[in-house]
């Protein structure tokens, strides 16, 4: 049986991948996709939800809701540097006008996250790949339905490593840290895919030259393009030699739980200011919130072939 799950994003390259992996995963089912500020404003968000399901042309219609459009504390921060300034790379794909690809639910995301768990009591996969304030303001409204999930799978938080944005802190936790530490104190049934291990899986020259172009469709093609892979210094946008899957990896969470390794820890988000603000730390047994599923080490080549696989549509 399909695994029912939802996908909280705020899309940007790497979430606009985890979203063609998961609706082409046999796996799962997409019941719907929320949209919250992160990467872009969330008008470019829910744009961007769009984009992506006009690409996909699913043969069912996935419900899509707008979330919050800022953080709980703390001003905005956008990547136009990675993602540039319309969140995928400017590659072109046709916004199809209408609801062919999707229904729209009329009220908040927060409220359809609940309405959803209730309705799907332990049965329900909640993908979160952005900053948790959708999270934060479902537990907010309704704490009891949201523990109806049967798990979190959270891309967020760098627990033994650096950051991404700071020295210290994930861009996600960064950019909401007081919804990740209500998050991840809240008792939910959590499983943690954090920078340390979404570092392991990346895409570069020879796997875009000798995978991803061959396929030669629409799928690999938005691939190069949000990328911003350059064939001729074999480089990404900025410069880069790796393009990490960070959230793809949050949805092979869910499509095999197998595919990583993990501990139980308890964990603290720093949320005053200053420079470790946003930080993940460790805390002693027994002494912090609920431990938490934490993936620390990825089986990178069985992941990189369902990531592949689901560009071939």
């Amino acid at each position: 049986m399909k695994k029912k799950v939802i996908i909280d994003c705020d899309v940007g390259v790497d979430d606009a991948l985890a979203l063609i992996q998961a609706f082409h995963a046999a796996e799962l089912e997409v019941m719907a996709v929320t949209g919250v500020n992160g990467n872009v404003p969330i008008e470019k968000v829910m744009i961007n939800i769009e984009k992506v399901l006009s690409l996909l042309q699913a043969p069912y219609q996935p419900m899509i809701a707008r979330g919050a459009d800022r953080p709980l504390q703390e001003s905005l921060v956008h990547t136009p540097s990675v993602h540039g300034e319309d969140g995928l790379g400017r590659a072109e794909i046709k916004r199809r006008e209408g609801a062919e690809w999707w229904q729209t639910w009329p009220g908040p995301a927060d409220g359809l996250l609940t309405r959803m768990a209730r309705q799907y009591p332990n049965e329900l996969t909640l993908i979160a790949i952005g900053p948790l304030t959708n999270l934060a303001l479902g537990l907010r409204k309704d704490a009891e339905g949201m523990n109806k999930l049967r798990e979190v799978v959270i891309m967020g938080g760098a627990v033994r490593t650096r950051g991404n944005i700071t020295p210290y802190a994930e861009f996600n936790f960064f950019i909401d840290p007081l919804a990740a530490a209500k998050v991840l104190e809240s008792g939910l049934p959590i499983t943690l895919v954090p920078l340390d291990v979404t570092h392991q899986v990346f895409l570069n020259a020879q796997i875009i030259e000798e995978r991803v172009r061959p396929i030669n469709n629409s799928l690999s093609q938005f691939v190069i393009d949000a990328t911003g892979y350059n064939p001729v210094n074999h480089q990404f946008r900025g410069g880069s030699k790796t393009f990490y899957l960070h959230d793809p990896l949050a949805v092979g969470a869910v499509i095999d739980p197998d595919l990583m390794s993990k501990e139980k820890l308890a964990l603290h988000v720093e949320t005053e200011g200053g420079k470790r603000y946003g930080q993940v730390r460790e805390l002693t047994a027994g002494k912090g919130p609920q431990s938490l599923e934490v993936c620390l080490r990825a089986n990178k080549e069985k992941f990189l072939e369902i990531f592949l696989s689901s560009l071939e549509g």
